[in-house]
């Protein structure tokens, strides 16, 4: 974990110095596309390097699902440098770094980290789930949210944009569930819903089609904070081994509302 966190911490210096240019970059007439993508890879490159460096021979599966096969077959990092690119893209400060790591194919864990805010949450598997707020602060350990009323319960989800499948079905889920909670909430970026919903400023979150760079890490981190966390129906084309990981639709909340949240939503 210390050697991920270090890695995400310098990996985040020049996203944060990136993010700086974005504003002036929107009224431009180049456009800020290539340069977030230039961002995106920056920081992949700083992660690659320094995970590298200290775990030689670790295999690593990478946003856009590139894949470099190391001699340690039993260890996989995954990796996405920049998860929320539409909110970095508009200079909106919620979006994250997030490295998830499989041990035998099974996740063990997980780091999302926003450097904006300078929140880091992190979890192994067995040991619990943690939120740094602050280089060299304490952790805090997380809770998932305790609530069982479902009228009371807020909800994160995604919504599909353009290129997306799914959007009428979308919409007959979304009305399902606003029509009796405390409400829905759209952030822009998968990793940091699970993590929010960990640490229980969500009481559940669902989104269908993500890819395992944008899950991995959240995941560990959810189960550690003791929320349930199950594949979303079985109607995606790219199941593996109903992994909600790899499967790309997740459903995560505690034990008291993921059955109504199931049924509304299926």
């Amino acid at each position: 974990m210390t050697i991920m966190q270090n890695a995400a911490r310098k990996a985040s210096r020049s996203l944060s110095r990136d993010f700086g240019e974005v504003e002036n970059l929107q009224v431009s007439r180049k456009g800020p596309g290539d340069f977030v993508s230039k961002a995106d890879k920056q920081a992949e490159e700083i992660l690659v390097d320094n995970l590298r460096r200290d775990r030689p021979g670790y295999s690593f599966l990478l946003e856009e699902g590139e894949e470099i096969k190391g001699s340690d077959k039993t260890h996989r990092f995954i990796i996405d440098p920049l998860d929320g690119t539409t909110n970095f893209l508009h200079g909106i400060p919620h979006f994250a770094i997030s490295i998830g790591l499989e041990r035998e194919g099974e996740l063990v864990a997980g780091l999302v980290y926003n450097p904006i805010n300078d929140e880091m949450f992190h979890a192994e598997k067995g040991r619990g789930a943690f939120l740094n707020a602050g280089r060299g602060g304490a952790d805090i350990k997380l809770r998932a949210a305790a609530r069982t009323n479902f009228n009371e319960s807020l909800f994160a989800t995604g919504i599909p944009f353009i290129g997306r499948p799914g959007h009428a079905k979308f919409l007959t889920e979304l009305h399902k569930v606003m029509a009796e909670s405390s409400g829905v909430r759209r952030l822009g970026a998968a990793s940091l819903d699970l993590a929010w919903t960990a640490a229980g400023r969500f009481d559940g979150y669902w989104e269908r089609n993500l890819n395992a760079w944008d899950t991995a890490a959240g995941i560990v981190i959810a189960r550690e904070a003791g929320l349930i966390v199950e594949e979303l129906g079985n109607d995606s084309e790219t199941l593996a081994d109903h992994d909600p990981c790899h499967s790309g639709n997740l459903i995560v909340s505690n034990s008291a509302l993921i059955a109504e949240l199931k049924n509304r939503i299926n």
